[in-house]
């Protein structure tokens, strides 16, 4: 389990955070934490009004818990941000992670490591380019996905495979980005302005299981048609 400290975790000299969404996700999200690599400085949970255990399990599992009362995965994921912002020292390095353990987050050290190198500024975690577990993407995920990526590569020339949520990024390029999304468009948003503004940028194969319990987005009708929508939307917003 990976536990905080008063003296900052560093990984070649590099400051290194997690940033995790969460949502009804007590039964796994104690998992994740406790799969974290070590040299992760701080593990930040961002309990999205969850009516479960979520914030308690992340607590005591030694993440930093924020609450945020406005359900949307990108809204977690901007009060996650705004901490870190706050820091005296922010991290250098950011990585976000699912709290429902489809993903490995041993694999992170892969993740980072074209970023740690001082070639890249974004790496996106691809479950195409990986070995996924059957079973663990719906084929409207599988297709959404697809069907994304298709898009951006017709419309912005972007070479991506995946809109995956694992994924790492240099700490002062994603401040100069302006994330504005508060649910589904927040990974594609990332993405699209990534490859607009010239960040460099690249893919590394991650693996990926069944999660933990059921999704909220491809779990239900309402979840799939409403990101299918917003990731469209968005990319027409800045087409």
């Amino acid at each position: 389990m990976t536990t905080l400290s008063s003296e900052p975790f560093t990984f070649s000299g590099q400051r290194i955070d997690v940033l995790i969404p969460a949502f009804n996700e007590e039964n796994a999200v104690g998992k994740v934490i406790a799969e974290i690599p070590a040299f992760v400085r701080h593990i930040v949970v961002v309990n999205n009004n969850s009516n479960d255990n979520t914030r308690k399990v992340a607590s005591q599992a030694g993440a930093i818990v924020l609450d945020e009362p406005q359900k949307g995965y990108g809204k977690a994921c901007l009060t996650g941000m705004e901490y870190l912002s706050n820091l005296q020292e922010p991290p250098e390095i950011l990585v976000f992670l699912d709290a429902d353990y489809s993903d490995f987050p041993e694999e992170m050290e892969g993740l980072v490591q074209p970023i740690r190198d001082g070639n890249i500024d974004m790496v996106i975690g691809s479950r195409a380019r990986g070995k996924k577990e059957k079973g663990s993407m719906t084929f409207p995920q599988v297709f959404g996905n697809w069907l994304a990526t298709w898009l951006m590569r017709k419309m912005f020339a972007a070479e991506f495979s995946d809109l995956g949520p694992f994924r790492a990024i240099r700490w002062d390029k994603l401040m100069q980005l302006h994330m504005e999304d508060q649910n589904f468009g927040w990974t594609i948003e990332m993405q699209i302005k990534a490859v607009k503004m010239g960040l460099r940028y690249t893919e590394v194969p991650v693996n990926y299981r069944q999660r933990i319990g059921v999704s909220k987005v491809s779990g239900t009708v309402k979840g799939v048609v409403g990101a299918g929508y917003k990731i469209l939307w968005t990319l027409w917003k800045y087409r």
